[in-house]
């Protein structure tokens, strides 16, 4: 229960690789703020957290309003006082060749992916200041440092992300609050599943270990991240792709 006593907010919780870090987290003792637009499944993650013996709420959450996110943490400031550990995880794809690619997708994945963590680590860290003590984690993309065709929107936001970790590094470090990402590589996610088969066979012979990571993998990486384990790590990029990239 290494984090037991601690309360952690994760966005996009409701399903896959946000959902799994949630019950991660739980597993070690933090009581869980669930952030989603899907009440309906964020219900029943937060039903399992409580099966795990720990505290959760679940909030109608949309990351790209910064008045949603504000709200959101009120709720949870005023439920249980602070807010220790922030996973942005949040994310949407809307893939499409450069000069195909609508000005208002470009807009939308920019606004939940880069917007969305930048409008939920300004709520969150005027407490985690004052308390001199936070954990923040981005969930970024091996794609953001290797390129991929057809997600110039995705690549930037998540690029942006490993950018903004940085930066807010350089800021925060000195209030005792470490600022990391994650970067996961081919995942088994409801997103990769819609994959063709061709592109999953193809996307294979490019991992060294020769499978697709887990939503638990990722997670394992968050709570290590987060861990007093980690407590000299900031700025930092953990890439957990099964060597897809390497550099």
């Amino acid at each position: 229960m290494k984090l037991e006593g601690r309360v952690a907010f994760v966005t996009g919780a409701a399903q896959g690789i946000g959902r799994a870090i949630a019950l991660a987290l739980a597993e070690d003792g933090a009581d869980v703020a669930l952030g989603d637009l899907n009440l309906e499944k964020l219900e029943a993650v937060a039903r399992e957290v409580e099966g795990l013996g720990r505290k959760a709420m679940a909030l109608h959450l949309d990351v790209a309003s910064s008045d949603s996110v504000q709200a959101a943490v009120a709720k949870v400031l005023e439920a249980w006082g602070k807010i220790d550990i922030l996973v942005n995880n949040a994310g949407i794809t809307k893939d499409n060749l450069l000069m195909r690619m609508k000005p208002q997708d470009w807009d939308a994945v920019l606004r939940v992916n880069l917007d969305g963590a930048y409008h939920c680590i300004r709520a969150v860290l005027p407490g985690m200041v004052k308390q001199r003590y936070g954990r923040i984690v981005n969930i970024a993309s091996v794609v953001a440092q290797a390129g991929n065709a057809g997600q110039a929107n995705y690549i930037a936001s998540k690029a942006g992300l490993i950018g903004l970790t940085k930066a807010v590094a350089m800021e925060v470090g000195s209030r005792n609050i470490t600022v990391n990402a994650v970067a996961p590589g081919f995942i088994a996610t409801a997103m990769t599943e819609k994959l063709p088969d061709a592109v999953r066979e193809r996307m294979l012979t490019l991992i060294p270990l020769g499978r697709m990571g887990t939503d638990r993998d990722v997670a394992r990486g968050v709570r290590f991240l987060v861990s007093e384990e980690a407590d000299y790590i900031t700025g930092h990029v953990l890439n957990i792709n099964g060597g897809m990239y390497m550099a």
